[in-house]
């Protein structure tokens, strides 16, 4: 178990180690995953953006996601998608989620567009992966944008989520797989969800550590 994200982000970093300073570009998947996506690219001196990826819920069951969306309309469903909602349903979230999409680019982007990964390395970050959804969602725009490689990086998931996950990436770092695992939360004695404002603090304090540095 981590004591909380900055310390699961410390060693994933370390993890990375052979990323350092190979001009990779890290994008967390907010919100947990800005906190993550800081420390990591921190430490790789690596660039660093976010990439908003939504899951899609259940009607009255939000959290129980049948799939997501990635911020240019790429699309995961799960295998089951089509016995569990129907075509308008799966149509009517993908609407709502568009918009949850936009506000999200518009206030943790600051309506910036995402950096340019064509023919790039691309290590795509969270705090944690347990439906995978918003992560494979990830992965498919990153392939569509021409990403070279594809990393998956997390300080815990399940095993059999990791198999899934090597499937669409190129490489996964993984530092706990917990035979048992329903929540992100479980891997954390102090676990809380962010808020924008935290996000964007984030964001802020690596651009401000950016600009020093290539100011000296």
């Amino acid at each position: 178990m981590f004591s909380d994200r900055k310390e699961a982000a410390k060693e994933l970093a370390k993890a990375l180690e052979k990323y350092k300073n190979k001009k990779v570009i890290v994008l967390g998947i907010p919100r947990g995953g800005a906190e993550t996506a800081y420390y990591v690219a921190k430490y790789l001196e690596a660039e660093l953006s976010l990439l908003i990826s939504r899951k899609l819920g259940h009607p009255g069951e939000p959290e129980f996601a049948f799939g997501a969306l990635a911020e240019d309309g790429s699309i995961y469903l799960n295998k089951n998608a089509d016995s569990e909602v129907s075509r308008e349903m799966i149509d009517e979230e993908t609407n709502h989620q568009t918009k949850e999409i936009q506000r999200r680019i518009k206030v943790l982007r600051k309506g910036k567009p995402l950096p340019d990964i064509n023919g790039k390395t691309v290590i795509l970050v969270d705090d944690g992966i347990a439906t995978g959804a918003t992560v494979f969602a990830a992965i498919k725009m990153c392939r569509r944008q021409g990403a070279e490689k594809i990393v998956v990086a997390a300080p815990v998931c399940s095993a059999g989520k990791e198999k899934e996950i090597l499937k669409e990436a190129d490489e996964a770092f993984i530092l706990e797989k917990p035979p048992s695992f329903f929540a992100v939360s479980q891997a954390y004695a102090s676990f809380y969800n962010l808020t924008d404002e935290q996000a964007v603090a984030f964001m802020e304090k690596w651009e401000k550590e950016k600009n020093i540095a290539q100011n000296q």
